[in-house]
């Protein structure tokens, strides 16, 4: 398996969380998958998720929490899942495929505990990406330790290097045609150097990110919750959104967003696989976004960045609509998986604001 090192995205790791300010409102969550039994056994997931207000005066208050704790099978079959806040009607999700067709299934059942905005509902709606990009230990493992030691990883291409090698290859090729799957996101373009390499070669790449900075603030220890130690082949998503009170007299909220995926080699080594930044206006009052400025820090191609032009196009979008219009429309080698999820949870900031103004 090869790495592409002229062919790799930004690497530029962000190594410090935005402090917090007064008068704001902080949303982190994170999702860690690993495989305690092995890597060709079940997926499990652990994932977390907080509201905190930082007060005028200065005092923070813990106003929202969530957990989901599940596992997936090898073919991504959702095989069981607990929440708190508990929610029954979520066990009707059970031997659903943690893939397309999943969050139409969560919208179909969402209730009290789950409604959109929720923290519970975010991490839902971020659950099959996470687990797909979880697969990357897969092929880490097969990269680092020699294909015989993670057997091949199964599953359909992606949007990335780090997605699962198809039914029919195998961790060091040959792979049958992606011609279906071109062009479906920047990284995967059909002339990118991913898909370029893979037909010239019939080897998928590996993607090899930069060293993971520890974003937790010993000076802050509220910047993020408590997470779980991550051993060896785990992979973490982890999100924050920070939407701040507009100075007087003025209208509109500023956001400040961070996605990271990380991995964990079997060395316990840290790494980073994708990482987004994003700054922005929101006009609540009006319920639409005003700008975003997004920044890519980690990309596994050099051709990944290109998706950042695509955020321009939530400007002044309606937040109501914000989630499904960005699944409909930030489609093609335009666009980024990972940009896209981060866009569409922008919409959050709609129940943020009611906690933050203490209307809710």
């Amino acid at each position: 398996m090869d790495v592409l090192p002229d062919a790799a995205g930004p690497q530029d790791a962000i190594t410090a969380t935005t402090p917090r300010r007064t008068g704001s409102i902080r949303r982190t969550t994170n999702i860690d998958t690993q495989r305690p039994d092995g890597l060709r056994a079940d997926a499990v997931v652990d994932a977390r998720a907080r509201d905190l207000r930082t007060n005028p005066d200065g005092t923070s208050d813990v106003v929202g929490e969530a957990t989901l704790q599940a596992r997936v099978s090898t073919t991504r079959a959702l095989l069981s899942i607990s929440t708190s806040p508990e929610v029954p009607a979520l066990q009707r999700l059970v031997g659903a495929s943690v893939g397309p067709g999943f969050r139409s299934r969560v919208n179909a059942i969402v209730t009290d505990g789950c409604e959109d905005g929720s923290l519970l509902y975010l991490l839902l709606d971020d659950l099959p990406g996470a687990t797909l990009v979880s697969g990357y230990a897969l092929v880490r493992a097969a990269h680092d330790e020699g294909p015989h030691t993670a057997g091949p990883p199964t599953g359909g291409p992606g949007t990335d290097g780090s997605r699962p090698v198809p039914p029919g290859g195998s961790a060091t090729g040959p792979f049958p045609d992606f011609g279906a799957q071109a062009d479906i996101c920047a990284g995967w373009a059909h002339d990118a150097s991913m898909l370029v390499h893979v037909r010239d070669t019939g080897s998928l790449p590996v993607t090899l990110g930069p060293p993971a900075p520890i974003l937790e603030d010993d000076a802050d220890p509220l910047a993020w919750h408590v997470m779980a130690d991550l051993p060896p082949h785990a992979v973490r998503r982890r999100r924050r959104l920070d939407l701040l009170a507009p100075p007087e007299g003025e209208r509109e909220h500023a956001i400040d967003l961070h996605f990271r995926d990380s991995h964990v080699d079997g060395q316990g080594r840290e790494t980073i696989m994708h990482e987004y930044s994003m700054s922005g206006a929101v006009d609540l009052a009006a319920g639409r976004i005003g700008s975003v400025s997004p920044r890519a820090h980690v990309l596994p191609w050099v051709e990944c960045p290109g998706a950042l032009a695509s955020a321009q196009r939530v400007d002044g979008m309606e937040l109501s609509e914000l989630r499904s219009r960005v699944r409909k429309e930030f489609v093609g080698r335009s666009t980024c998986t990972h940009l896209n999820d981060s866009l569409r949870s922008l919409a959050d900031v709609t129940a943020l604001h009611r906690t933050l103004t203490g209307s809710a």
